[in-house]
């Protein structure tokens, strides 16, 4: 940092007073599903038994519980993909949002950032999420085109050619893990909303 320094100079927002927009912030709270809570239960039991030095930590350990309450707070079919899907989700909260704010700005093609860190395609089938937003999105009539992931611009040029679709709107959806899309994401000239899927335990 100090060499950083010798070379250039830091300017902070409150420095610089900058025009922002005004910020709306909304959590969204969903009910867990009797699955959910099952699972919940199994964890207290397994935290219970690392603390009682009953499992090997290889094994089981206080990181993976703590991974799996993510994982079961986001959807369940995380921890199992042959679990039903359950309509009351946080996914599917998240999707209905988010289709409702794509019907509401399209005569300005408007556009949505969504940020999630857990469950990234992994492109070999598998159950994630943001396949899973993604179909059910265009079965409610968002077109295939308008949605992409921020995964899929694989190189910098990649990278900003998609970030100039989402400038003029013919990109709405933009998907993407905080580390890929959470610096240098020059996108907000339509921007209308930006969704956080937290993964935290029920």
């Amino acid at each position: 940092m100090n060499l950083f320094k010798e070379v250039a100079d830091i300017k902070t927002s409150d420095q610089l007073n900058l025009p922002v927009p005004e910020a709306h912030f909304e959590t969204v709270v969903v009910k867990p599903s009797d699955i959910q809570k099952e699972m919940v239960a199994s964890l207290s039991e397994r935290a219970a038994k690392i603390h009682a030095r009953l499992v090997d930590p290889p094994e089981n350990n206080m990181l993976c519980i703590t991974s799996d309450g993510r994982k079961i707070g986001l959807d369940q079919r995380l921890m199992n993909p042959l679990l039903p899907d359950d309509p009351g989700s946080k996914l599917n909260a998240c999707v209905n949002n988010v289709f409702r704010i794509w019907q509401e700005g399209t005569p300005g093609r408007l556009t949505q950032l969504l940020f999630c860190d857990m469950s990234t395609p992994k492109g070999d089938g598998s159950f994630n999420v943001y396949d899973d937003i993604k179909k059910k999105l265009v079965e409610q009539g968002v077109l295939t085109e308008e949605i992409a992931f921020i995964h899929d611009a694989d190189s910098e040029a990649k990278k900003k050619a998609l970030f100039s679709k989402v400038r003029t709107g013919q990109v709405r959806v933009l998907l993407g893990s905080t580390q890929k899309m959470g610096a240098g994401t020059n996108v907000q000239d339509r921007l209308v909303a930006v969704h956080h899927l937290a993964g935290r335990p029920v």
